[in-house]
Order: C-alpha cells, then structure tokens, then sequence
C-alpha cells in the first residue's frame, strides 16, 4: 500500500512546486538584474562618478565668478624706519587695522592657454599711533590677461582628452551592464539545471517505486531473479537520496538567484527555458568594425596615448625656455574717504613679462623627455597588443557563437531521441521484453540529453552576451547599445 501511494504524493509535491513558483523568462530575469542587482547599481556610480567629473570639466570652460575677502586684519608690531630729522634709522612701533575684498570674473581661452580676467576691489586701513587716519584704496574695474608664452598649454589638451573620457565612461556602462547580464545568465541556467535535475530526481523516484512493484509481483511468480528484485530496491533506495540532494540544490541555486536580481531571498522561482533559438549567422567582420568603433577598452588606448603624447609635449615645454605675460588695464584711487575712492578715478596699467631659461642641468631635462618619449612608445605598443587582443576575442566568440547554435539543435535532436528511447525500453521493460540494464541505460541517457540541452542553451547565450560585450551591438535589433 506504501509503495502504491508514493508514486501519486511525489506527482502532486511535483505539481505543487510549479504552481506556487513565481515563473521567469530569460529575458525578464536580466531586465531584474539590469534593474536591481547590487552588481548593476555599482557599475552606475562608476559610471555617475565620470559623469560629474565631465561636467566638472564643462563648467571649467564657463566663466567664473569668485569673492575674496579678508573682512578683518590687525597688526602689530614694530619696523625700523627712517628719521629724515635726525637722518638715523630707528624702531618704531606700529598698529594697524585693515578689511579688504575683491570680485573676480575669470574666462579661460582654449586656443592659448591664457585666461581672461575682470575685477574691482576695495581696502581699508587705520593706522593707530602718532599718526591716525583712514584710507580707502578701490579698483573700480580693472580687464586683464595672463597666459604663459612659450609653455605647456593644458587647456589643449584637455579639449582632446575629456571629451574621450566621458565617451568611454558611457561605454563601459553599457559594457558592464552586459557583463551584469552574463551573469544573470549564469544563475539562470545553474537554478534551470537545479530545477530539472529536481523534476528528474522525482520522476526517476516514480519510475523506480513502480518497477519495484512491479518487480514484486514478478518475484512472487518467479519472473526475475531475487537479485534482480534486490537491484530494483537499491535503484528505488538511490533515487531518494539523489531526490533529497537535488532539493538541496534547487534551495541553493533559487537563492542564489533571487539574491543576485534583489528580490526576496525566499521567494520560489520556476525559470522558463526560452525556445531554441533561430538559424542565424553573424559576419566575423561586421563584428570585428562594430568591436573597433564601440568597445570602450578600445578607446582606454586612445585616451593612454593622448596622455602620454600630453605628457612628452609638457616635458618638451618645460625643457627649454618659458616665458609668461600678464598684462592689465583700470583704474585706481586712493582716499581717506570711501566716496573719495571712487572719484576721479587714475588710470592703472601693467604689463609684465617674465622669463626662464635653463643654463646647466647636467642633462635632468634632456633625461625626462627621453623618459617621456620611451614612455609613450611603450604605451603605443602596448595598445597595438591589446587591439589586436580584442579582435581575437571577438573572432573567437563569434566562431563560438555560431558553433553553439548547431549544439543547441544537435542537443535537441538529443534529447527527443533520448525521451523516445526511454519511453520505449520502460514499456518493453513492464511487459518482460527488455532486461533492468537496458532500461537503467535508457534512462541514464535521458537524464544526461536533459543536461547536454540545457547546457548547450547556456553556452549559447553566454557567447551571445559576450558578443554583444564585445562589440555593444544589439544583434536582435540590429543597433549600437547606447545609455537610455
């Protein structure tokens, strides 16, 4: 009566786990992991992070706008001065209060490298002592210039740079979003082969309850051999114990995935395996110019080189003669008044010029900009190497991923072969035309078909999201990934 029951209990616990799993397609769990994974809201601040850096730099080329104060200053002390009476030197002893502040709006010029500036100012000063009094200096408005001649000009550089660092930035989301989604997949399928080895352990303990009563009621007719008898209870004793260790792993492989994608960690998932997937053949070489347009490790090159040539261009500069200027007109007045200040205003003009030139360094200067050269041909290199690493890996994976759709429709065919076959040899078995090897056999294959498909399933979207890693093509819709 106890085995007679089994087989209905372990069909309905079966039945039970489907429906009050939540179901989730492929497709749906990467959306989840895009969305709410730990992984996924990482690689959107480092991505944040080079967002305001760029905008930070964006604001550099805006004019700015700055107050400088020093609201209070009190000094005392004691300076030696000159007595024009008694014509000595002597010691004096000084006190003085002062409150000073300026505004200042200052544009940097690209092309040059220099930066334009507008201000005014005002400052006050009370000298206490002998000799009190007020005075008021004011800069009304002053325009000026200041811009290093011959050197290293940053701005420049920057203009090259910066612009290919955000790009970057914004590629190695979407590179790190598919990177998200390979993961995805890999707990999909581990929590997919979890769940088929489950609904397999079941079936199997099924199968083995009613062969071994079916092998009872032949022993007692002497159709099979005790030791058969005795097989078909070890086969039934085995098939719990994978049962147990199956259900063990499917807790395991659900948790991991509902960790990962953020949901409820005791939440039950069904995963849906998605349909084989369609005969289509992507070129080696549209993939190979996709890879050298979007692919963000690409462009790290490219930003490595324009660093190292800015490198050796301020290393040159700095090597030879520098020279700088800084020339400015306003007005200027002084009075013991504030509005006084402000009247009549003197005109204030300045120009300076100023120059550096190395004479003797025993050869410091000459050594870094060797240093800087070698370094740049060393970087050069070293990007070359890389690139034509990437496109091995995209050749590579494109050729995988081609292959991996033969598998999939090989491991197909499998796997309804292997079911036939099971089928088959079970009902020759139950009216005595196979022997219990052939159908442990039958069996055994059908369990490996399962795996082999589900398997070929997951290394065909692994080299599929690699692909699309690679080269931030969508082959589905036929465009360039871009950030939403």
């Amino acid at each position: 009566m106890k085995n007679r029951l089994l087989l209905p209990l372990l069909l309905a616990a079966l039945a039970c786990f489907g429906a009050g799993a939540q179901t989730l397609s492929l497709r749906r769990a990467i959306e989840i992991a895009n969305d709410s994974s730990l992984q996924a809201f990482r690689v959107k601040n480092m991505y944040l992070s080079s967002y305001w850096a760029y905008r930070s730099y964006r604001a550099e080329r805006l004019p700015s706008l700055s107050l400088n104060m020093t609201p209070v200053s009190y000094n005392r002390y004691i300076r030696q001065r000159y007595d024009s009476q008694e014509n000595i030197d002597v010691y004096r002893a000084q006190q003085m209060f002062g409150s000073s502040g300026s505004l200042n709006i200052s544009q940097n010029f690209d092309p040059l490298g220099g930066t334009f500036y507008l201000e005014t100012g005002l400052e006050y000063m009370r000298n206490f002592g002998d000799f009190t009094g007020n005075q008021f200096s004011a800069i009304p408005v002053r325009l000026g210039y200041r811009q290093s001649l011959i050197g290293f000009n940053p701005f420049k550089w920057d203009r090259k740079i910066e612009p290919l660092k955000f790009e970057k930035a914004k590629k190695e989301l979407i590179q790190n979003m598919e990177s998200v989604a390979e993961t995805a997949v890999n707990y999909y399928f581990s929590l997919a082969l979890a769940q088929q080895e489950y609904r397999l352990a079941v079936n199997t303990l099924a199968t083995c309850d009613t062969l071994y009563a079916l092998g009872e009621r032949r022993f007692k007719i002497q159709a099979i051999s005790e030791a058969d008898l005795l097989t078909l209870k070890l086969d039934r004793v085995n098939a719990q114990n994978t049962l147990a260790n199956a259900r063990i792993s499917l807790k395991r492989a659900m948790f991991s995935l509902a960790s990962f994608l953020g949901m409820d960690q005791n939440s039950e998932i069904e995963v849906q395996l998605p349909a084989a997937p369609l005969n289509r053949e992507i070129s080696t070489d549209f993939a190979l110019m996709q890879a050298r347009s979007n692919n963000p490790d690409l462009l790290q090159h490219r930003q490595n080189i324009l660093e190292a040539k800015r490198s050796l261009s301020r290393t040159k500069v700095e090597a030879g003669l520098n020279a700088s200027l800084n020339a400015s007109i306003g007005f200027n007045q002084v009075s013991t008044t504030f509005g006084g200040a402000y009247r009549n205003p003197l005109r204030q003009d300045l120009v300076s010029l100023s120059v550096s030139i190395p004479l003797v360094d025993w050869g410091v200067r000459k050594g870094k900009v060797n240093m800087a050269r070698n370094n740049l041909n060393v970087v050069e290199l070293a990007a070359r190497q890389q690139e034509l690493a990437v496109e091995e890996d995209v050749v590579m994976t494109v050729s995988d991923f081609n292959i991996q759709q033969q598998l999939v429709a090989s491991a197909q065919e499998a796997l309804d072969l292997a079911d036939m076959a099971y089928e088959r040899t079970k009902q020759r078995f139950i009216i005595g035309k196979a022997d219990l090897n052939s159908l442990t056999l039958s069996q055994s294959r059908q369990q490996s078909a399962n795996t082999n498909y589900i398997r070929a399933l997951q290394n065909y979207w692994l080299s599929y999201y690699k692909l699309r890693k690679l080269t931030l093509y969508d082959f589905d819709y036929n465009r360039i990934l871009d950030i939403e």
